[in-house]
Order: structure tokens, then C-alpha cells, then sequence
């Protein structure tokens, strides 16, 4: 990411991370920390967790009148509650797909 983030900055591009919710906390903690430490940042996706998810992945980071902060916690700030985890099973889900088998779009 570092070089990509470099490479960005020569053209003046700013870096934009997605942040969205289907990701785990832990991946919204490293994307802030990054954005805190690129020259050229320029905006961080943030949706919001389910209380589950939060509960799993105590973290120390906040959001506050459209700013994050990343609390004082050391490494990400966060942490993995295993037990409780254990409570939510995995379950798989996919996206739906809107192309055809030769690869071409479709529209359901």
C-alpha cells in the first residue's frame, strides 16, 4: 500500500480506503492507522458495525463529528473476544453474479 499510496503521490492523488461493514473491525483499524500515516490521504469508507461485531472486536478507535480517531491503545487498538465469537458461526454468503458463464454482463 505504501508504494501504491507513493506512487499516488507523484500525480497529486490522494488515497481513498474502503471501509465497508462486511470487512471485520481489525481491517478498519490497519486502514485508519494507514490513513494517519500517508502524506496523501485523502478520505477512509466508514459504515458502522452490528453491536455482534462489536462486541467480538472491542476496539479503542472512535468516530466523532465525521473524524475518526484511533484512541491510545497500542498496535491497531483493538482486540478478538474468541468466546464470544464462538456464539456467532460462520455462515457463507455471496454476492450475486451478473455475468453469464462466457463472462459477459447480465441483468437479471
Amino acid at each position: 500500500m505504501r508504494r501504491i499510496a507513493d506512487f499516488a503521490s507523484l500525480y497529486q492523488v490522494r488515497t481513498g480506503s474502503h471501509g465497508p461493514s462486511d470487512l471485520s473491525p481489525v481491517c478498519m483499524a490497519a486502514a485508519l492507522h494507514f490513513d494517519l500515516w500517508v502524506p496523501n490521504f485523502g478520505v477512509q469508507e466508514y459504515m458502522g458495525y452490528s453491536e455482534q461485531m462489536l462486541e467480538v472486536f472491542p476496539h479503542n478507535w472512535t468516530f466523532d463529528n465525521g473524524y475518526m480517531h484511533p484512541g491510545d491503545k497500542p498496535g491497531l487498538g483493538i482486540e478478538f473476544d474468541e468466546k464470544l465469537a464462538a456464539k456467532y458461526p460462520y455462515e457463507p454468503a455471496y454476492l450475486p453474479v451478473a455475468r453469464l458463464e462466457d463472462g459477459t454482463l447480465w441483468n437479471r
